[in-house]
């Protein structure tokens, strides 16, 4: 899972060698957290919030494929 957000994250921005993705698990839940640049932050979190909600039902798809349910946040 964070491979795979990592990797979205990564065509979405003008600088990929700032993509951090980090995992921890909290009662059977996978929360990834994403860092990118700052100029970037709107990039993966689009107009409203619709790119970011598009990853995160990107994530809960392959997720429920799994058996692990997965959050995904945008961190400053």
């Amino acid at each position: 899972m964070k491979a795979l957000l990592e990797e979205f994250a990564r065509a979405l921005v003008d600088e990929p060698e700032h993509v951090h993705v980090s995992e921890r698990s909290e009662e059977g839940v996978v929360f990834l957290d994403l860092e990118v640049a700052e100029g970037d932050r709107g990039k993966v979190i689009g107009k409203r919030g619709a790119t970011a909600d598009a990853l995160r039902t990107l994530l809960d798809a392959v997720g429920r494929r799994r058996g692990v349910e997965c959050d995904m946040e945008v961190v400053d």
